[in-house]
């Protein structure tokens, strides 16, 4: 085997053994064995293509194309022509494939299902990976850098795997990379030859030309590991999102006291709305005679961006016997006691537990931490709500519309907080809001009117069918269209809230289920809601229902006087009976009282508020953009840089006798570099006129472009050897007659590649490569030289 051969192997393997750390992110290992071959195929036509040989940039972009012709007939076989070349049906099949993978990524927590998306994400991925690693340790034979995709590669399995087996994988990846960091420097040193003198050797004893290599690669080993060790360190950490991998935001736990991945509720949200088969998610148990007001609450969104709504990042403990009182809740505010016991289905699995709000106390086993802010259970190490069967004692809070509407101001850290809007937000949103509350004498009275707005006198409509894009102009949007299901009226009313300085948030959950025969309460699928919560002190955190047709409206926001949006001051906590009417009734009939799905029926197709689904978004249509301006420029690179070598040779020059000989030197040089472009490359242990007349010979010039090149060549000559040099006029029109003669000598193809290909663009390369080299050795000049002790006595 040679040793490019060999490098190219140990390439391939390198990546594969760096794939082995995304294992633990999926639940099967089969993507991975159907990687092997492709990969494998991938390696195999670069061999062969640098085997021909082919140029450099042709060798990597008949790698490209081969790799997307295995991922057409991997993954879009259907929808490409003849089943193999992938056309347009196929680009947008990989686009639907991508999109769906980046949901299913959101959606699912690790290790995740091989979904089509999420498996065209891992081999797609790993054969980028091993396209770049091939192309820099074997084409252009620098194996050190190739480091830098297998990095790229690690870090991303290393950062969602959530630590699970990381040594492991790194001991693996690392042993790949330095395996094709020693095959290189045996390639290397084949090629130098015995470069290494020393000292003869015994009999026996190794080659001092065999042994250093070994030394510096175990050097170069160990210098490795400790930078892929200690660099991290040093690093930041990127946290927050509902897929925070490093452990401190809202999430499944990792045992350290940080949290991790999970289910994005937002993404589950939108599938229980939709599904067609409205499986029970949750079978309740309680004390309490009303369950009208019994929301079970996941995990409450409190950072807001002007597009949607996101957990905070914060740490979580160990679950504490007894939860400490809500935030802000006063000793004056009528209270009761509510147990509820809870049981999951076997088939539902949420890394956040769902529960009444505020809870006081848990009794729930399994693997479980307490977020104190947000007062909410998350799963550490993969937990989740899977079969569990958990009791909540909760507070069932009674405050009136006189305690609300004298609220005082809350802290001022807290107002800062959980006030904060960005700028992006549509000033229509602020707007609509002050026009809306006009006249309100309080907080209170303004949050009561928002809400009345959205569920009775605006004139909105609950449909999930709805799309009203994305960006900061979805709330806009909504507010124009005014169709949208809870997500939409929640985002909304909590954004607004915010613009009136009333602190807000919203919560995501469950609506109050369905009394059954037994007793219990079913919740299904559908039940998934989202309402905001509004802060008051002296009360807390108070939810508030602006969906029209979903969940019931809170008491203390009822009114007995048609017209009014202010409700009776001492309303006790009340509702009417959760059990379903008989017969569907449009919104407008159902928008007073409670409200439930069951009771208004709606459509069952999903929407978001910060997806549109009827196109790409503005930034898959930027990222395209630049994916297009990138790969233009490097195809034209070559291209680009010879007319810019060709416009500096032949331009303008001193008129000193030092500036006409360069000028000639350079035309020659121009002229040389245009014949290696036409498939003759320079030989430079030639004179000029022999390398004239190679040219003209097998070039097949005709007469006129022959006599241009011999003209060069003598005044190359004169410039060399004559002790004073005539100048010679209309070189640069020589070298130009020569490039015509030479391109009507060739066909087509040649022609094309002389021109986007050309061989001569190496130069570019030679030059980058000896100004890197010229940069170490004034390094190394620059470092201090140790001494050695003369081995003097004093």
């Amino acid at each position: 085997m040679s040793g490019r051969a060999r490098v190219a192997l140990c390439a391939a393997a390198a990546t594969l053994m760096t794939c082995c750390a995304l294992l633990p992110l999926v639940t099967e290992p089969t993507w991975l064995i159907q990687l092997i071959p492709l990969v494998a195929l991938q390696t195999g036509v670069g061999a062969a293509a640098r085997r021909v040989p082919l140029g450099r940039a042709l060798t990597v972009v008949a790698q490209a194309l081969v790799t997307l012709v295995l991922l057409t007939l991997v993954f879009a076989r259907r929808h490409a022509v003849a089943g193999l070349i992938p056309g347009p049906d196929a680009f947008r099949y990989f686009a639907e494939l991508l999109r769906q993978g980046a949901d299913d990524v959101s959606r699912y927590a690790t290790p995740a299902p091989v979904t089509d998306g999420i498996k065209l994400m891992l081999i797609g991925g790993a054969l980028v990976v091993g396209l770049l690693v091939d192309t820099l340790a074997v084409t252009f034979r620098s194996a050190a850098p190739a480091g830098l995709p297998l990095l790229a590669l690690y870090s991303v399995a290393a950062g969602l795997s959530g630590g699970g087996a990381g040594g492991l994988w790194f001991l693996v990846a690392a042993a790949g990379y330095l395996m094709l960091l020693l095959a290189e420097g045996r390639d290397r040193l084949a090629q130098w030859g015995r470069v290494f003198g020393g000292a003869p050797r015994a009999p026996g004893a190794p080659e001092a030309g065999v042994v250093a290599p070994v030394r510096t690669g175990r050097r170069i080993g160990a210098v490795a590991l400790g930078v892929a060790l200690l660099v991290p360190l040093a690093l930041p950490a990127m946290h927050g999102g509902l897929l925070d991998p490093a452990g401190t935001g809202v999430g499944a736990g990792d045992g350290n006291g940080r949290t991790g991945s999970a289910v994005n509720p937002l993404v589950s949200l939108r599938d229980d709305l939709n599904t067609d088969d409205d499986r029970q998610v949750l079978s309740l148990r309680t004390d309490t005679d009303d369950v009208s007001d019994l929301y079970l609450r996941i995990v409450s969104l409190d950072e807001f961006d002007g597009t949607t709504w996101t957990p905070a990042t914060r740490p979580v403990v160990g679950v504490p016997d007894r939860l400490p009182t809500p935030s802000g809740l006063g000793p004056d505010i009528r209270r009761g006691t509510v147990r509820t016991t809870v049981r999951a289905a076997d088939w539902y699995a949420q890394s956040w537990l769902p529960m009444p709000y505020p809870a006081s106390g848990v009794q729930v086993g399994g693997r479980w931490k307490y977020e104190p802010v947000g007062m909410t259970l998350v799963g550490e190490r993969g937990q989740t709500t899977r079969g569990q069967t958990y009791e909540v004692t909760s507070l069932d809070v009674r405050p009136t519309a006189r305690q609300l509407a004298a609220a005082p101001e809350p802290p001022a850290a807290l107002r800062d907080r959980y006030t904060k809007v960005p700028s992006s937000l549509p000033k229509v949103v602020a707007r609509t809001a002050r026009e809306i509350t006009a006249g309100a004498d309080s907080h209170y009275e303004e949050a009561v009117k928002l809400q009345d707005w959205f569920a009775v006198t605006g004139g909105f409509q609950y449909d999930t069918s709805v799309k009203v894009g994305r960006g900061p102009d979805a709330i806009a949007n909504f507010l124009k269209k005014k169709e949208g299901f809870c997500v939409h009226f929640s985002f909304t009313m909590a954004a607004m809230a915010r613009t009136l300085g009333i602190p807000a948030r919203v919560a995501v959950g469950f609506a109050p289920g369905t009394p059954q025969a037994d007793g219990t309460v079913a919740v299904n699928q559908k039940d998934a809601h989202a309402w905001p919560e509004l802060y008051f002190e002296g009360v807390g955190w108070t939810r508030f229902e602006p969906t029209p047709t979903r969940g019931t409206t809170p008491s203390y926001t009822q009114s007995d006087t048609p017209g009014s949006s202010m409700p009776e001051e001492a309303l006790p906590s009340k509702g009417a009976s959760s059990a379903p009417s008989a017969a569907d009734s449009p919104s407008a009939a159902c928008a007073d009282g409670p409200r439930r799905l069951q009771d208004c029926g709606s459509p069952s197709a999903a929407a978001v508020p910060h997806r549109d689904d009827a196109g790409t978004d503005w930034w898959g249509w930027l990222l395209i953009g630049l994916g297009a301006v990138v790969v233009t420029a490097a195809l034209l690179a070559p291209l680009l840089w010879r007319q810019r070598m060709r416009a500096r040779r032949l331009g303008g020059h001193g008129r000193t006798p030092r500036g006409a000989a360069a000028h000639t030197l350079a035309v020659w040089q121009e002229l040389t570099d245009s014949a290696w472009d036409h498939g003759i490359p320079p030989d430079e242990s030639l004179t000029p006129r022999k390398a004239a007349a190679r040219i003209v010979g097998l070039g097949r010039l005709d007469p006129a472009a022959g006599a241009a090149v011999h003209r060069v060549a003598d005044a190359v000559e004169q410039v060399l050897y004559a002790p004073r040099p005539r100048p010679a006029a209309g070189a640069a029109e020589d070298a130009r007659r020569v490039a015509e003669g030479l391109r009507a000598s060739v066909g087509t193809g040649a022609r094309l590649r002389a021109r986007f290909l050309p061989r001569s663009s190496v130069r570019a390369w030679w030059a980058v490569s000896a100004r890197w080299s010229a940069l170490r050795a004034r390094a190394a000049a620059l470092r201090p030289v140790p001494r050695r002790p003369s081995g003097q006595r004093g």
